[in-house]
């Protein structure tokens, strides 16, 4: 993998990505996609030779740095951009004064992608814009 990642204020292309990945892709329901929270969250974006091609977003409450709208486009999948932006995430969710905990909702078949990745499933499996999840947490040190 030969990308950057950074935290950005570009929540143009961020919501370009991920309505490439999510809406397009995952037929996520447009209106589902963005809300209120990506106003306040810190947002990474990666990009490629220039391109943009992922992101992520840090959502943080209280203690709990919660990880969401990670995505990857299709071209750049199976190079480890996926696990650098959650590297990413957790390293600025552990510089966060008072943040204990790293939490994200994992889409069923990419639970044991963040497994490896040092997150713990817990609780029921639900459905989130019709894709079955799961919450995972990873104890921060």
């Amino acid at each position: 993998m030969n990308a950057t990642i950074r935290e950005t204020r570009d929540l143009k292309t961020c919501f370009a990505l991920r309505h490439s990945v999510f809406v397009e892709e995952q037929n996520v329901p447009i209106e589902e996609e963005q809300d209120e929270l990506d106003l306040t969250a810190t947002h990474l974006l990666a990009e490629q030779n220039g391109a943009p091609v992922g992101t992520a977003r840090i959502v943080f409450q209280d203690d709990v740095a919660k990880i969401g709208r990670v995505c990857v486009l299709k071209d750049a999948r199976g190079t480890g951009l996926g696990a650098e932006l959650i590297k990413a995430a957790v390293r600025i969710a552990n510089t966060s004064a008072g943040v204990s905990k790293a939490r994200l909702g994992a889409q069923l078949r990419a639970r044991a992608f963040y497994e490896r990745l040092g997150f713990t499933a817990f609780g029921p499996v639900y459905m989130d814009a019709g894709i079955e999840h799961q919450d995972m947490e990873r104890t921060l040190p």
